[in-house]
């Protein structure tokens, strides 16, 4: 469910990306917003297919990029950049898919290596599961793939 609700809120984005802009520029007050209110975009593209495929991209005045890209409408790849407030730019590439939104980008922190310890104890979970009707196999299965690579 949760990841079926970041894939829609993706969708929603990219839909509210591409609404034409509108006639005129509303009318803000001195000062209001920061120095990226008067950001435009320059660029902008996209395609929707009929069988949920879709890409987009666009850039802004003030050096936002993104582009993202779907083969199915459920799960999607993309990018986006930007230019902090300290002045340095930030790229993320990630892919939203049946185990969620990864993001990669070398400011964003990464996972510790997980404990041997930790993983044999998931191991032994993993042969003697237990009988309760909530417990998830697959959950089990995914947790144990990511945890062994942060190991290396």
């Amino acid at each position: 469910m949760y990841k079926q609700s970041i894939v829609v809120l993706l969708c929603v984005l990219a839909l509210a990306v591409a609404a034409p802009p509108a006639s005129a520029p509303a009318k803000r007050s001195p000062g209001a917003g920061g120095p990226d209110a008067e950001a435009t975009v320059v660029a902008q593209e996209q395609i929707i297919n009929e069988g949920g495929s879709y890409a987009y991209n666009y850039e802004t005045s003030n050096g936002i990029k993104a582009r993202q890209s779907s083969d199915n409408g459920v799960s999607a790849a993309g990018e986006y950049s930007f230019v902090g407030p300290d002045g340095a730019s930030y790229s993320v590439v990630y892919v939203a898919d049946e185990n969620g939104f990864q993001p990669q980008g070398a400011h964003l922190p990464v996972e510790p290596a997980a404990p041997e310890h930790v993983i044999k104890l998931l191991e032994d979970l993993r042969a003697n599961p237990p009988k309760d009707p909530e417990f998830s196999l697959a959950s089990l299965e995914a947790t144990l793939a990511r945890l062994r690579a942060t190991q290396g």
